[in-house]
């Protein structure tokens, strides 16, 4: 019988992680409520009292990462509040630092796992409000002539569509190491981002 590790509050946070864990090695089809329990410690009915079901965790572990993200990401914007370009381009490195750091989650956030996502409001509003944080970013910049005039959405979805295919690219070990020894993620990002500015 495993010995109660957690004090309250605690073992949700176990369990996310536990998660995260499981389905960095074996991907979603080897994630179970009773593998998670057994990883963090913990009888196999705990996870039951948080998590209905495997996708209430897949969409825990999505929400928790989106929190992080939003907030890292709303911390590096803040400290230029007049400075749009700077914004932008702290943004997108702070984007790529989270992903390096938190790779795992990162990956689980974006891997279309989540199924039927409007079940899940947490993760619907935080997932919302980050997008919106980059929509503003946009905004400022095509108010500051840094960005061309067009719907400030689409030109989010495609200024984070580069950054984010270039960090998936690297993650996957698809950018040449031969030119990350040169220039790492954050390097190349910043150039998609200059010639995007600069077009």
């Amino acid at each position: 019988m495993p010995s109660k590790k957690y004090h309250h509050g605690d073992l949700k946070n176990a369990l996310i992680k536990a998660g995260v864990e499981i389905l960095a090695k074996e991907g979603v089809g080897g994630l179970s409520l009773r593998k998670v329990a057994q990883r963090a410690g913990v009888s196999h009915s705990a996870p039951y009292a948080h998590f209905p079901d495997k996708q209430s965790l897949i969409a825990a572990i999505s929400t928790e990462g989106f929190n992080q993200l939003y907030a890292e990401l709303e911390a590096a914007i803040s400290s230029h509040s007049k400075n749009p370009k700077k914004q932008l381009i702290d943004g997108a490195k702070t984007y790529v630092r989270f992903a390096e750091e938190n790779t795992d989650t990162f990956k689980i956030m974006f891997s279309g796992v989540l199924e039927k996502e409007k079940d899940y409001p947490s993760f619907v509003e935080i997932s919302s409000k980050t997008f919106k944080l980059v929509v503003e970013v946009i905004q400022a910049c095509q108010n500051a002539g840094i960005l061309p005039t067009a719907p400030a959405d689409l030109m989010a979805v495609s200024v984070w569509g580069q950054v984010h295919g270039i960090v998936s690219l690297a993650l996957e070990g698809q950018i040449s190491h031969t030119l990350l020894e040169k220039k790492n993620i954050e390097n190349i990002v910043s150039f998609a981002l200059g010639e995007m500015i600069n077009s």
